[in-house]
């Protein structure tokens, strides 16, 4: 039994319509589904035929749900006057311009489940935005829209209007990681709102700075980055599972934890966080060989930081082990899974350079960005490297209009 589903969302201010709806047949799950909510009604949600004018259906037949309860006459108007008839209306029309088979009258039915807010006023608006979302998700339902490349290009590019807030993720590097070392919550916030604005642009909320706050101090930074990749620097060395549900909870994007850690402790935590729905991070800062480290994991992690502690840096010692990038990659292409790879260690803009040589995809700063007398112009610099490279654009810089 063959049905469609479609969506869409148009217009604007209290007006604005939203539908969902099922076409199918009526012998199938979309019938049963049509029969029931004509005959099992609920207080404040009744189900209604669509109809161009009283005693005048559309075929196929089709039943409206609305969303909203309806509270009082003034709202059942809305509802049984001009989303009712924009909704038969658009149907007849698709019927008309041969998006619906005519041959199909008689075998499907439609199901458009209304969204009119009480708040709603202007019946013209109402009308015209109803009538018009429904001839979008018809098209979209028997179109079978979206594609799927259509998703995967947009799923990380999207920002819902309603939630207000957009959650990134790390799908197109390079990347340059700002790692918020300073133990001070206001000196990290008047950082972050003195650096430029970009897609390019990640935080970490460093391990001294968690050490002081708690993970909470997400939360905060949360205040004034709502839109930015948030990493918590864990360095976990125990408990992988129970530190990943913790930064979790304080709505971290990824986790980092130690490569010194046990290999069990490891599993758990890479487990977890993918489980999650967040990146799990190995820093192999003192581990001898990074890449027989990864071999040794049965969990993979998501990204792995080859990294030189700022107390080897400053005696000079332990340069970074970015000859370890190239083999790490090839392991991970020949295990057909995605790998990011981020260096750090005393990372400047006269360094950059060599290290986006070995095509690292993150770059992790810490020092030269937030101990300098203007953070601003120290991340332009990287900035200016980045597009000397022509790596650095942000994600939706070409896109006119958005759905």
């Amino acid at each position: 039994m063959e049905y469609f589903i479609g969506e869409a969302l148009l217009g604007t201010d209290a007006e604005v319509a939203h539908i969902d709806l099922l076409i199918g047949d009526k012998n199938g799950p979309v019938g049963a589904a049509f029969a029931n909510g004509l005959t099992q009604l609920s207080q404040g949600h009744t189900p209604l035929l669509a109809v161009i004018r009283p005693n005048l259906p559309p075929k196929p037949m089709t039943l409206i749900v609305p969303k909203v309860t309806v509270q009082n006459l003034e709202q059942a108007n809305k509802v049984f006057g001009p989303a009712q008839a924009a909704v038969a209306k658009a149907v007849a029309d698709a019927v008309e311009e041969g998006l619906i088979p005519k041959d199909k009258l008689e075998e499907w039915v439609i199901i458009v489940s209304v969204f009119i807010h009480p708040a709603a006023k202007d019946d013209r608006k109402i009308y015209h935005f109803n009538y018009s979302a429904t001839k979008l998700a018809l098209k979209r339902a028997l179109t079978k829209y979206p594609p799927l490349e259509k998703i995967l290009y947009d799923k990380d590019r999207a920002r819902h209007p309603i939630m207000g807030f957009k959650v990134p993720r790390l799908w197109r590097p390079p990347y340059l990681q700002i790692a918020l070392d300073v133990p001070s919550i206001e000196a990290c916030k008047n950082l972050i709102k003195s650096i430029p604005q970009s897609d390019r642009i990640i935080l970490e909320a460093g391990t001294p700075l968690i050490k002081r706050y708690g993970v909470d101090v997400i939360r905060e930074l949360r205040e004034i980055a709502k839109d930015v990749f948030i990493i918590a620097d864990l360095k976990t060395l125990d408990v992988g599972n129970v530190e990943v549900d913790m930064a979790f909870e304080a709505t971290a994007d990824a986790v980092v934890a130690s490569g010194l850690a046990s290999n069990e402790t490891l599993d758990k935590f890479i487990y977890e966080a993918q489980r999650m729905g967040i990146y799990a991070f190995i820093d192999m800062m003192n581990v001898p060989d990074p890449l027989e480290r990864v071999k040794q994991l049965k969990e993979k992690p998501d990204v792995i930081i080859l990294h030189r502690s700022v107390d080897a840096e400053q005696y000079g010692k332990a340069a970074p082990k970015w000859e370890a990038l190239k083999p790490i990659r090839e392991y991970y292409q020949t295990k057909k899974q995605k790998i990011l790879i981020a260096v750090a260690g005393g990372i400047q803009p006269s360094t950059a350079l060599e290290a986006l040589k070995t095509e690292a995809d993150i770059l992790i700063v810490g020092r030269y960005i937030t101990q300098a007398k203007d953070p601003e112009r120290a991340v332009r610099e990287f900035i200016h490297i980045f597009e000397q490279k022509e790596l650095w654009s942000d994600i939706d810089l070409f896109r006119s209009h958005v759905e």
